[in-house]
């Protein structure tokens, strides 16, 4: 693997990552200085420390149990579990993963929970379109984000950003209280001042997405590291965004890039994923990797899914 390449992305994903995080708790301390001045920087403070060491976790369980999921045994996939034995293996987990199946037709994989007690769902789309190589690639990539404790990462910048928005929310009530003192000229305020209170919230959520893009990229850099082949990630990557749009769409418009703008994704872009992950390739991979040709299926009974799908407010289309 190309070495210069992995220290180069590793510092500035590392970088990228105490810089937003040091902004985002810039806008936490700044608004609460401009509600309550040198108190209120105090109480941003507390209520950080508060939240980030007594705020309850969901356990992985449940979560999963939302979107119905159901613990796949050894017995049922031998051959994925020996890939999540040695993936976890190498990237010194103390405890293996769990792994999940979600009856959805839609591509994708996550983790949650911490080092110690984690879990991956992976759905019934995935399962069914990528090959053992993909496969691999992508729950490297679930893997690195449990070993780099990214959803406490996440979770952490959720409860600044949220600190933030309760501050900025007090302070507009405030402002709605004290209209009439401001219009018979009682009270004189700084308009800047309440500009910036009001936009802090949205600015604490760009950060976020911010932040979330950095830790996808740097899962990826450490999930080439764990298999050694950044291109079966890459193919996986590539294959997710083919079937992401309609069939319409990929007959009519091929080629055609995600509307939404950069800043409000919650991950980069699949081309700028590849670019560095092809840069990282090398020619021979590890042993475990399976033949790209190699496909892995649940068996049938496993596959079949009983339910009609249903929106999902936060989640979208799920079974």
């Amino acid at each position: 693997m190309n070495k210069d390449e992995v220290v180069k992305n590793k510092l500035v994903n590392f970088l990228h990552t105490v810089l937003l995080f040091s902004v985002l708790l810039t806008l936490m301390v700044f608004s609460g200085y401009l509600l309550a001045g040198s108190a209120g920087v105090l109480w941003a403070v507390i209520a950080g420390f508060f939240f980030l060491f007594f705020s309850p976790s969901l356990s992985p369980q449940l979560i999963l149990k939302m979107y119905r999921a159901s613990i796949i045994s050894i017995h049922d996939a031998p051959r994925l579990y020996h890939i999540i034995e040695e993936l976890a293996h190498r990237a010194e987990l103390p405890e293996l993963p769990r792994l999940y199946y979600v009856p959805s037709n839609i591509m994708n994989a996550f983790s949650v929970g911490r080092k110690g007690n984690a879990a991956i769902g992976v759905t019934d789309g995935l399962l069914r379109r990528l090959d053992m190589r993909e496969l691999t690639g992508v729950l490297a990539h679930e893997i690195s984000h449990i070993r780099n404790n990214d959803m406490r990462v996440m979770g952490f910048a959720d409860i600044i950003s949220r600190i933030t928005g309760l501050f900025s929310n007090v302070g507009q009530v405030l402002l709605f209280l004290n209209i009439p003192l401001i219009i018979i000229g009682a009270v004189s305020i700084s308009w800047p001042a309440i500009f910036l209170l009001i936009m802090a919230p949205a600015l604490s959520g760009l950060m976020q997405l911010a932040i979330s893009r950095t830790r996808e990229f740097d899962a990826d850099l450490d999930a080439a590291r764990l298999t050694g082949d950044p291109a079966g990630l890459a193919s996986a990557l590539q294959r997710m965004d083919y079937y992401e749009s309609g069939i319409f769409e990929r007959i009519f418009f091929p080629g055609r890039s995600d509307p939404n703008p950069s800043l409000l994704r919650t991950h980069p872009k699949t081309q700028d994923r590849v670019k560095r992950l092809l840069q990282l390739r090398q020619e021979r991979r590890l042993e475990f990797v399976p033949e790209p040709e190699e496909n892995f299926l649940f068996p049938p009974v496993m596959l079949q899914i009983s339910r009609n799908p249903r929106w999902r407010r936060l989640s979208g289309l799920w079974y």
